[in-house]
């Protein structure tokens, strides 16, 4: 159906969409919806590379694509490295990469794929220099195999393989900074996004694709099979996340750090106001709360300095 230009202007997203229905993507996806949101973004002139991970489903098996856009499946550890090799591939044709006329390769790999399996191929991208962006969709565990735990796990989470219970056997380690590690490579542009926060993540794609050389974003996207949350609750967590500076959102672009909080006026909230709505948190004792919120406070106070340094 024709979208009226009247009804085009008064939108914040953009109106066309290339991300078709009848998916296999669960209820209250993030993940899918992140997907929609990066297509609004580029359109049609866009490759992904996928590995192995949730979206790899949910965009199709060939020769079905959900996605109206080119898409290259590839090996869980591998996305950095294919995503390299398509970039340079183009412009070994004379074809444009990034900026608003040109073609935008985008490697789309969930957090397993890229805070562990990927991590390797993912520095070499960054220090090769290449002209694309790499997205982690951040859904803290490896959904699509059975929930088992990931170095993006957060404390005091439940997976298959931290199962708590009566013998409390939860995850003991805080969740791996993806983000700082990527800018230790120094590149031009990273940045944190949310689903909840559709204008925000788009504005870092656009972004994104006018910067020369390598991009990243972190995009937290929830996951209700694996959280143990209701499916009509993902955007509500998703906001949550960054109301209690568990999953801050902020820019680093040459050097520099930008804050990109909703309210930077307002205290955060509590980590509890984020942790009960999810099943996955419901063996935690209090002490254990106090520990992830004591986390939380550290990587806050961190931040909010490294923003008043160098900002």
């Amino acid at each position: 159906m024709e979208i009226p230009e009247n009804v085009k202007k008064r939108l914040s997203l953009p109106a066309e969409e290339h991300f078709y229905a009848g998916h296999t993507a669960c209820q209250g996806c993030g993940a899918a919806l992140g997907l929609r949101y990066v297509l609004k973004a580029y359109g049609r002139k866009t490759i992904f590379t996928i590995p192995a991970c949730c979206s790899t489903i949910i965009a199709g098996a060939w020769p079905y694509n959900t996605l109206d856009a080119n898409l290259f499946h590839t090996a869980f550890e591998t996305t950095g490295a294919v995503l390299g090799g398509i970039e340079a591939a183009l412009k070994a044709r004379g074809i444009k990469v990034k900026g608003e006329d040109g073609v935008m390769v985008v490697g789309w790999a969930g957090d397993g794929g890229t805070a562990d399996i990927g991590l390797q191929a993912l520095s070499g991208f960054l220090e090769r220099g290449h002209d694309a962006l790499y997205i982690m969709y951040d859904n803290e565990a490896y959904m699509n195999t059975g929930i088992q735990r990931s170095s993006s796990t957060p404390f005091g989470a439940w997976t298959t393989n931290t199962p708590g219970g009566k013998k409390h056997f939860l995850e003991k380690r805080h969740k791996k900074k993806v983000i700082d590690i990527v800018i230790a490579h120094e590149i031009p542009y990273a940045a944190t996004a949310s689903v909840a926060y559709p204008e925000d993540f788009i504005r870092k794609l656009k972004k994104a694709q006018k910067t020369p050389g390598p991009s990243f974003i972190q995009l937290f996207a929830p996951c209700p099979t694996g959280w143990r949350s209701p499916t009509d609750k993902s955007i509500e967590l998703a906001r949550l996340a960054v109301q209690t500076a568990y999953f801050p959102l902020f820019e680093y672009e040459n050097g520099k750090y930008k804050i990109n909080m909703p309210s930077t006026k307002k205290e955060p909230k509590p980590i509890e106001e984020f942790l009960k709505l999810q099943g996955r948190f419901k063996y935690m004792t209090k002490e254990d709360i106090e520990v992830l919120q004591q986390w939380v406070n550290r990587e806050w106070e961190k931040l909010k300095k490294l923003a008043e340094v160098f900002g």
